[in-house]
């Protein structure tokens, strides 16, 4: 015979974990359907990056042999570390290694602040209808290419022609070789990247600044703080971390200063402080056929910008602002 509690157990069967699992199933598997049509329209990001990223980073073997085309990628010498000794003893590589980081220096110190001034500035205008006008004539230039960024640049301070120097013949009687002087040059070259891209940086800070609390601007100006302490107590606190986000990211490109800008720019006048990676890949590799040497150069600005990248997320993960 069963006793009462056998009996009960007959009755009443022990609760299994199986539905609560098959439960779970059906639910990642609803889930997983209901994202499929996201996941098709991510494949074609996925194949672009496979396709001309990761790919082409087998390209990187020619930096450690002598290239040459009958022989191919595979069947040309290796000679190692050769190209990358190569760069630090050739006194024209070296130049342009000391140019790009110095143009890239530059270009952080002066040119990054920008957007985040023109956000700020932005964001204390009221008047909507000059606001919106304002920043169209300064998103503008983003849109046009450096062809034709660098026409105007040039028509504006050529030497004989320049509008700039019409002025100064009017107001001196002399004119001035702007674009052959390698300071003026330097100090052209940043003011034209400020302004081509100052103004479409500043929406990323312009969304940051549209999350900060209202209600911080009001208890601020309760305790007394006028316009700039708001600024600086409220504002710049509330975009901290998208500014250390995008020095991250600048850091990143900072020996990448650009081929189109420098190559519209530049002149054999001033090519001590004009020639960088991207003009010397240009002209050694693809004009001068000097494929490993200049492979070897562009996997030396790779990989400089990878140290940057994590030296300085890691330095802002100190202050609970890194990137990962």
């Amino acid at each position: 015979m069963k006793n009462s509690a056998e009996a009960y157990a007959d009755i009443v069967p022990t609760p299994s974990l199986t539905p609560s699992l098959n439960t779970a199933s059906l639910r990642r598997r609803r889930r997983f359907k209901q994202n499929i049509p996201w996941m098709l329209m991510f494949l074609p990001v996925i194949a672009y990056y496979i396709i001309f990223k990761y790919i082409p980073m087998g390209g990187n073997i020619i930096a450690f042999k002598n290239y040459n085309f009958n022989e191919g990628i595979w069947g040309s010498p290796w000679v190692g570390l050769h190209n990358f000794s190569l760069l630090f003893t050739d006194p024209l590589a070296f130049k342009t290694i000391r140019n790009t980081f110095v143009i890239a220096v530059l270009s952080i110190v002066v040119n990054f602040p920008f957007p985040v001034l023109l956000a700020l500035m932005f964001n204390e205008i009221r008047k909507l209808w000059f606001k919106k006008t304002v920043q169209t004539l300064l998103y503008l230039p983003h849109f046009l290419s450096w062809v034709i960024i660098g026409g105007l640049v040039i028509n504006l301070f050529a030497q004989e022609s320049g509008t700039v120097n019409h002025i100064l013949r009017q107001l001196t009687g002399d004119v001035y070789p702007f674009l052959y002087k390698p300071a003026s040059w330097v100090a052209i070259f940043l003011g034209a990247g400020a302004w081509k891209e100052a103004g479409f940086g500043a929406i990323i800070y312009l969304a940051a600044l549209n999350n900060i609390d209202p209600s911080l601007y009001e208890a601020s100006s309760l305790d007394g703080a006028g316009k700039l302490k708001q600024i600086w107590h409220v504002t710049l606190p509330g975009i901290r971390s998208v500014v250390v986000l995008m020095l991250i990211l600048a850091m990143g490109r900072i020996m990448d200063v650009g081929f189109d800008q420098v190559y519209n720019l530049q002149n054999s006048i001033v090519s001590d402080v004009s020639e960088v990676i991207s003009t010397y890949i240009f002209r050694m590799g693809l004009q001068g056929g000097q494929f490993s040497l200049t492979s070897a150069m562009g996997l030396f600005e790779a990989v400089i910008g990878l140290i940057l990248v994590v030296t300085t997320n890691a330095i802002a993960r100190r202050f609970d602002q890194g990137l990962w």
